[in-house]
């Protein structure tokens, strides 16, 4: 039986690459740095990715991150590297700006609501996913919010799902499921963490052989047909 649901934000509840295009063109206008295309924005995408792994492998620091990634995406398009920093914190700002849900997921945490524990688990920043989860007012329909940035330690490390598990009382580890679209940081997470494991996988690409994934859903609301056959009892 699962009593207890481990919700990822950025690409699982919220539609991150909306909010990520609006927030950098937005900032590309401010600074006046010219048009950001689809291929820049697509690219940067790449440039961000591999420094958020980066940082699940252990490799670097949070904040090398954050300043790392416009560096190399502004040296790449011939834009000062020096604004990299200033960009960033007012990008966390405007990341909260744009809220588009991901199939319409607020409906699926109030039906599950009192049904079953819910609890935010997000490696964003702490001012980037106050302000998202403010504005689209998840953060009050949850249980409990875990950001890494406060905790200390980043998905898919289990040292994040422990202090996670003991504030939240959890006793029985297979009654815990995590639902994200990243494999590197929530499955992988949940994998390390003992728990059971729901990819969100809207895309429908093959899963991994290295991945144990239990439930692989393209669609948040098949999440409910899932606890009413884990949870028999559950209408």
């Amino acid at each position: 039986m699962i009593n207890t649901i481990l919700w990822d934000v950025d690409g699982t509840l919220l539609d991150f690459d909306a909010a990520e295009k609006a927030a950098i063109r937005a900032l590309f206008s401010e600074y006046a740095l010219g048009e950001c295309s689809e291929e820049m924005l697509s690219r940067y995408s790449e440039i961000n990715n591999s420094w958020w792994q980066r940082l699940e492998r252990k490799e670097i620091s949070r904040q090398e991150v954050l300043v790392g990634r416009f560096e190399q995406f502004f040296s790449e398009y011939g834009i000062d590297t020096q604004i990299a920093s200033e960009f960033n914190e007012k990008y966390q700002l405007m990341l909260g700006e744009t809220i588009v849900f991901r199939n319409n997921s607020p409906e699926i945490i109030k039906a599950l609501k009192g049904k079953v524990k819910q609890y935010v688990v997000s490696n964003g920043t702490i001012v980037a996913q106050t302000k998202k989860l403010k504005r689209s007012k998840l953060g009050e329909m949850m249980d409990g919010i875990f950001l890494s940035e406060k905790i200390g330690r980043e998905k898919p490390d289990n040292a994040f799902f422990m202090t996670v598990f003991s504030q939240i009382h959890a006793d029985d580890l297979s009654a815990i499921m995590i639902v994200g679209d990243s494999l590197t940081s929530d499955i992988q997470g949940g994998m390390n963490a003992g728990i059971k494991t729901c990819w969100y996988n809207p895309g429908k690409k093959p899963v991994p052989d290295r991945y144990r994934v239990d439930y692989v859903i393209s669609n948040l609301h098949e999440l409910i047909n899932i606890l009413n056959t884990e949870n028999r009892s559950m209408a």
